[in-house]
């Protein structure tokens, strides 16, 4: 019987189309292996591979990490359309993002290391969305304070007013987040950070006011903040525990202050995006940074608090007294400030923008 054979034609036409399938097999290949990572919205530093080991040993390079400058600046970026799986605000912003239909439940059945998180942070009103679910998983904590140099700032008051000292004008620099800098304005003026009146957020406001022209600096950038305390540029700055750490390993000499109106006390964690297309990874992901050994690198790299008591048995009690770290955040609690949400966000975001710029 007598076939037919391929023509030069056809043979060329085939041969083209396969490599033109070839191609774009190359073209979407590493798009559809990108679409296998897990995208992390998170503070810099968060993104450290120590953090969440056990993950990167199941799933190699398996997380895709963006960062941003504080929680208003994440919260504003997802609400615009970024669309990561996971990210990582603190817990006076949860319900900001929920009630903005940005997140979804978390089921606690799935978070192997549930029961470890201290009950202070798993109970929180805010993270509770019934039958066993939460709108973010807790993972660390730490102070908000004023880290000095105490060779340039002999025996200072024990008080937030340092950062309104004339004297140190312009050698100064703040946290430039509503949750930080207003917060403390607030405490000074006698003011109930989380909940103002109109006449209140004047009081608060006049408290910034006089404060501005004395800064060097509203910043989020500690690492900044950092290399301007080690030259001396700066005295003083707003900071978290995580510089006064990287400083004091340096040799630097510096204090971290326990005000005598209280330290701010934060709890962050993670939440899962509404329109997470990894969901499993990101339990992998929450299981892997909930471990006890992760927890242990959360505390001694940075002197923040792990939010399980499993890592904290990890640590040398010697080691958290040099970091200035109860081993139960309830303790801290009995003499800091926590920073729940604040019913006035928007007004004083908005009131605090006006005064950064001269207003």
């Amino acid at each position: 019987m007598q076939t037919k054979t391929p023509s030069a034609r056809t043979r060329s036409l085939a041969n083209g189309l396969a490599l033109l399938a070839l191609a774009a097999a190359a073209i979407t290949a590493p798009a559809a292996r990108a679409e296998d990572k897990l995208s992390y919205f998170t503070w810099s530093g968060y993104e450290l591979p120590d953090f969440n080991r056990s993950f990167l040993a199941a799933h190699p390079d398996g997380v895709d990490a963006s960062m941003f400058g504080d929680d208003d600046d994440a919260f504003t970026k997802v609400k615009a359309g970024f669309s990561p799986d996971i990210a990582h605000p603190c817990y006076d912003k949860v319900s900001r993002w929920q009630k903005a239909g940005l997140i979804q439940p978390i089921d606690t059945k799935r978070i192997k290391g549930w029961d470890t998180i201290f009950p202070v942070f798993r109970n929180l009103p805010d993270l509770q969305a019934g039958d066993g679910k939460v709108w973010m998983v807790p993972w660390d904590w730490g102070n908000t304070s004023i880290l000095y140099r105490t060779d340039l700032v002999k025996d200072p008051e024990q008080s937030w007013n340092l950062l309104w000292d004339k004297q140190y004008a312009g050698r100064i620099a703040t946290i430039d987040a509503v949750h930080d800098t207003p917060v403390v304005a607030a405490l000074l003026a006698g003011v109930n950070p989380f909940d103002m009146t109109p006449e209140q957020m004047d009081k608060v406001a006049d408290k910034l006011r006089e404060q501005r022209p004395l800064l060097r600096s509203y910043t989020t950038d500690m690492t900044s903040v950092e290399q301007s305390l080690a030259s001396g540029e700066l005295i003083a700055a707003m900071t978290w525990n995580a510089s006064a750490t990287t400083l004091k390993k340096q040799g630097v000499a510096v204090e971290f202050m326990k005000p005598k109106e209280g330290m701010l006390t934060w709890a962050c964690g993670i939440v899962l995006l509404k329109d997470a297309k990894h969901v499993d990874l990101a339990y992998d992901f929450i299981n892997s940074r909930l471990e006890a050994d992760s927890g242990k690198e959360l505390i001694t790299q940075y002197g923040y608090g792990s939010a399980s008591s499993a890592a904290f048995a990890l640590v040398p009690k010697d080691e958290l007294d040099r970091l200035q770290l109860p081993n139960d955040p309830e303790v801290a609690l009995k003499t800091t400030v926590f920073t729940g949400p604040m019913q006035q966000n928007e007004d004083l975001a908005k009131m605090f923008e006006k005064i950064k710029a001269g207003g």
